[in-house]
């Protein structure tokens, strides 16, 4: 059974276990007078943060910066809208999705949040073709696209005297048997363009009270 004093620590000295040269150092402090016992106590400390900094994993430089893909679809999933009425925003949100056919999952209008699904078929019949001439073929029972899911989140924040609204729309499919044969996010402009033009329209309609 491997026991702390047996983990190594990449980088530090290099033969030698953590745990046996932090203790090791323990005891070779042999019970020094009670007076030293605080520069004790520092020691040990300081040694620990030396071994921890050398085993801790290094973050690559640009490892967190945003990619340019993730800018844009940012940029092209969010707009501003001239009021800071949040729940307006949010009937509004949920009005233009239920008139694109989805269902609505979740609603937590303190959060800002609203969460819809619609499904679809998603059989191909470039697949159905493909399926049915690999079995003639090779007696092989390939699997097909059946159904797919749509999935529509919106996050909302004040930005001001603006509300700020982020929607991401995600695609969801599973083959004739039941497995996840693809999972993307939309990232087609047209998209998101339609759904911004129909919710400023809707809101201008809120505002109005129509």
């Amino acid at each position: 059974m491997t026991t702390p004093g047996d983990i190594a620590c990449a980088g530090g000295d290099r033969d030698v276990p953590v745990g046996r040269r932090l203790f090791g150092t323990i005891a070779a402090v042999n019970r020094p007078h009670p007076s030293r016992w605080p520069r004790v106590a520092i020691a040990i400390v300081g040694l620990a943060g030396l071994v921890l900094t050398g085993c801790a994993p290094r973050i690559p430089a640009g490892a967190l910066a945003m990619r340019p893909q993730t800018l844009e679809h940012r940029r092209l999933s969010t707009r501003l809208f001239g009021t800071h009425d949040e729940g307006r925003i949010l009937v509004a949100c949920a009005g233009v999705l239920q008139d694109l056919g989805f269902t609505l999952d979740d609603s937590e209008t303190k959060l800002g949040l609203i969460v819809a699904s619609k499904d679809r078929i998603a059989v191909e019949a470039g697949q159905v073709t493909r399926k049915i001439i690999v079995g003639i073929l090779f007696r092989a029972n390939t699997p097909i696209d059946e159904r797919q899911r749509f999935r529509a989140s919106i996050v909302t924040h004040p930005a001001g005297a603006r509300t700020a609204v982020r929607v991401t729309f995600q695609r969801i499919v599973w083959n004739d048997r039941g497995q996840v044969s693809r999972l993307e996010r939309i990232e087609d402009p047209e998209v998101y363009q339609t759904f911004f033009e129909r919710l400023s329209k809707a809101v201008f309609l809120e505002a109005q009270g129509i």
